[in-house]
């Protein structure tokens, strides 16, 4: 990202600070989902 990027975000975020935890409970949710999906390949069987 940019340096111009990065402070529209912070201040996006310095004004809705709900956003960020928002944003990072999406994050920790697709990064579980991630693992479950990579784990459910794993097994080949029905």
């Amino acid at each position: 990202m940019s340096d111009h990027t990065d402070s529209r975000m912070a201040a996006f975020l310095k004004e809705h600070p709900r956003m960020m935890g928002a944003l990072f409970t999406l994050l920790v949710l697709l990064s579980q989902a991630g693992t479950v999906v990579a784990d459910s390949s794993a097994y080949g069987g029905p």
